[in-house]
């Protein structure tokens, strides 16, 4: 899509199409566009399109933590929004090096994003990897 042809969303409609995905706990993946990209802002990773989201999702909530995000506090704009969370649960497999320890865990989490036509297009993943370090005594 141009530039020209792209439409601007209002906060209203960028308010509305956040909380139906944040509502959906992340599973609504209509709301993303077609080529949705989000990156791990740590480590540069990326996961293009609907499919990679939510596995990426289902890796981080059910793989590597037994966790859900809860506390959100969410900033909206013009086809933009952040949400910031606190990351809750135990870490149970691998993640960042670091083999399943069973540790509770509470990560500083914040997610970036930008929407254009009623859709998500990009995700900016902000997760706090040396707040998990220390917590389950890796860092050192």
């Amino acid at each position: 899509m141009t530039a020209t042809t792209m439409r601007t969303m209002s906060v209203d409609e960028t308010r509305a199409t956040i909380s139906r995905y944040l509502e959906s706990g992340h599973s609504d993946l209509e709301i993303m566009a077609p080529d949705v990209c989000f990156t791990v802002m740590a480590t540069g990773q990326e996961f293009r399109g609907p499919a990679a989201i939510a596995a990426m999702l289902t890796y981080f909530h059910q793989q590597a933590f037994h966790a859900e995000a809860i506390n959100e506090r969410l900033l909206v704009g013009e086809g933009r929004a952040v949400g910031e969370w606190d990351f809750v649960g135990r870490h149970t497999g691998e993640f960042a090096g670091v083999p399943a320890t069973g540790k509770e865990v509470r990560v500083p989490l914040a997610v970036a994003y930008d929407l254009e036509d009623g859709k998500v297009v990009r995700g900016r993943v902000y997760f706090e990897t040396p707040a998990f370090l220390a917590q389950v005594g890796a860092l050192g």
